[in-house]
């Protein structure tokens, strides 16, 4: 724990608070002339002080006066909005492309002060150790960031390979580690469904700290499945992309999870629950589960969120709401944070507007973080080890051969395929149909039917292992591939291109680099991204990597590819429990049945 930053049990401070609440004790910090933004009455009461003694509240109320002393600093708000630091309910760092500190870095600005954070990235890639890493960076930093055990590495057991696993022994060991909140979203609904022993026992140890399970149902099956899957214990969910879906969770008892990331756009679709049906909003959750740097550093974190709920037609109160009290009653942290009130941790920023958000100045734990939109703090960063530094395992040069799809047996001019069909915008895949040409044995792509080429690379094991099939939806044209260490949740290597030798010329680069995302086009590296932590992360600063981020996508249109964030879902496409198909380093996966199939059509 980074000394600067810490904060002591409410119950320690006390006297201290009562003391500064009475006048009997100067405030360290007191905001003075705010309009106070109660998310515990949804009420905006104006011409309000706020006393801050210990890096929490110790009054809120018409007039600090008494609690000012001569070493007391003022804030004046001059009428702004203070609104509680905004709670990202559910989310990976990893996905940011940046380490715990670059990320909060990044956030801090935009107004966000706590975040709920299921590194299960990482874990797939370092196990337990790399958990306890990303947990180690997080405690040093100014702000709240709460851990989730992840609880699937792997995340579909035997259809997929894991560089590390995660078993109930480890769930129990880290439920006793300081900032580990709970279970990491239970991906792997089909074996809850079926009362699998090992996912049964990381729930059930979880329950039993008296913690916070995290869910993740992405079917759209509302049937039985769906109950039984309830009943294994699951509280939220943010794998709803249909109003339906929201109204199913809520009515079972589960927070329902609405996100916006940067390629997941599931809030339009399911807040009408609340504006439209009337759904009671303190059951509700906003939160971002994917957020690219540069999405971070071009449209902001949380304050984004909120904006597009609003933009959706909900109140601005009832958006906060969704973005602070509820995140922390969800995970027991009301008496916490969430709220500007007596003993919670003095989380908050000021705006002039609770529609568009404008954030001047973010204070955590009393501290004064930022102010118009510049960082007065650093945040302190870990020494990686080695071992995370060096995680591209390839165990031989790949070449051209390695990825081309050898068609069938007998198959002449032609054959029919199963094609992996990417969704705009959204986790789930088609399960497409198309008929290709085969040459000298091996399948075409076909640029005029928008399908290409996509391979799997095992990374961790050294085997030299490729998964070929074949994707539709990035538009690509001419001779190009991309390779991409980032390949959820397994974090092998997906290559995606329309030229063998250029797939297998990113692929090794990224073998080289230990990491990252390489574009090729016409022989030659046009752009990439280094990734150096696990393969998945930069300890560069967000600004950095981000330019290299939108420098990437730029050559990607360049590419022919017109899709919002492509890189997200590139980096999806291996991720077998989300329909409807998907690749990974065992073959091509059906994600409806859960079964490895040909990636040839054989009805």
């Amino acid at each position: 724990m980074h000394d600067s930053f810490t904060i002591a049990p409410w119950h320690q401070s006390l006297r201290q608070l009562v003391d500064v609440a009475a006048g009997r004790r100067p405030a360290d910090l007191v905001v003075r002339g705010a309009v106070w933004v109660n998310v515990q009455s949804r009420e905006l009461i104006p011409n309000t002080d706020l006393a801050v003694s210990a890096g929490r509240f110790a009054y809120c109320g018409e007039d600090a006066s008494h609690c000012v002393g001569e070493d007391t600093v003022i804030i004046e708000a001059d009428g702004k909005y203070a609104v509680p630091g905004l709670c990202d309910g559910h989310m990976h760092i990893e996905s940011g492309m940046l380490t715990p500190a670059r990320f909060a870095e990044a956030i801090i600005a935009h107004g966000t002060t706590t975040l709920f954070a299921d590194p299960h990235e990482i874990a797939n890639v370092l196990g337990i150790d790399g958990v306890r890493l990303m947990l180690n960076e997080s405690l040093m930093q100014p702000i709240n960031i709460y851990m989730q055990m992840p609880s699937c590495a792997p995340s579909a057991p035997g259809l997929e390979t894991t560089g590390r696993c995660i078993t109930p022994e480890d769930v129990t060991e880290a439920m006793a580690w300081p900032g580990i909140i709970g279970l990491g979203e239970m991906m792997n609904f089909p074996d809850v469904v079926a009362g699998d022993q090992q996912m049964l026992a990381e729930i059930a140890a979880t329950q039993a700290a008296g913690k916070t399970v995290g869910g993740h149902y992405a079917s759209l099956d509302l049937g039985v499945d769906f109950h039984a899957y309830l009943a294994g214990g699951p509280a939220d969910d943010h794998e709803g992309t249909r109003e339906t879906d929201a109204i199913s969770r809520v009515r079972q008892g589960m927070r329902s999870m609405m996100r916006l990331g940067s390629a997941w756009y599931d809030v339009a679709s399911q807040i009408t629950a609340i504006t439209e049906k009337g759904l009671d909003p303190r059951h509700f959750i906003l939160c971002t589960d994917d957020c690219f740097c540069a999405t971070l550093v071009e449209d902001g974190h949380m304050d984004r969120v909120v904006r597009h709920a609003i933009d959706c037609g909900c109140a601005p109160l009832v958006a906060l709401q969704m973005a602070t009290i509820n995140v922390a009653e969800h995970f027991g942290l009301e008496r916490e944070i969430g709220s500007i009130a007596p003993g919670r941790r003095a989380d908050l920023f000021l705006t002039d507007c609770l529609t568009e958000l404008p954030v001047s100045d973010v204070f955590a734990r009393g501290r004064h973080l930022a102010s118009q939109g510049k960082l007065l703090i650093e945040t302190p960063r870990l020494d990686w080890p080695v071992a995370a530094l060096n995680t591209v395992k390839l165990g031989r040069t790949l070449d051209a051969h390695d990825f081309r799809l050898k068609a069938p047996n007998g198959a002449a001019s032609s054959v029919r395929c199963k094609v992996i069909g990417v969704v705009e915008n959204q986790a789930p895949t088609k399960h497409l149909k198309a008929i290709l040409p085969v040459c000298h044995g091996f399948v075409k792509s076909d640029p005029e039917q928008d399908i290409c080429h996509i391979a799997l690379v095992e990374r961790h094991r050294r085997t030299g292992h490729v998964v070929n099939a074949l994707v539709r939806g990035f538009g690509y044209r001419g001779s190009m591939a991309l390779a991409s260490t980032i390949a959820h949740d397994s974090h092998h290597m997906i290559v995606v291109g329309t030229d063998p030798l250029l797939m297998a010329q990113a692929a090794n680069r990224l073998g080289t680099i230990q990491g990252g995302i390489s574009l090729w086009r016409d022989d030659a590296e046009i752009a990439s991204v280094h990734l150096p932590v696990a393969g998945l992360m930069s300890p560069l600063p967000a600004q950095e990597v981000a330019a290299t981020v939108m420098q990437l996508n730029t050559e990607l249109a360049a590419c022919g590819c017109q899709l919002n964030n492509a890189v997200m879902q590139h980096s999806l496409l291996a991720l077998p429990v989300i329909p409807e198909l998907r690749i990974s380093d065992l073959g091509l996966v059906d994600a409806v049945s859960f079964k490895l199939v040909s990636p040839f059509d054989e009805d």
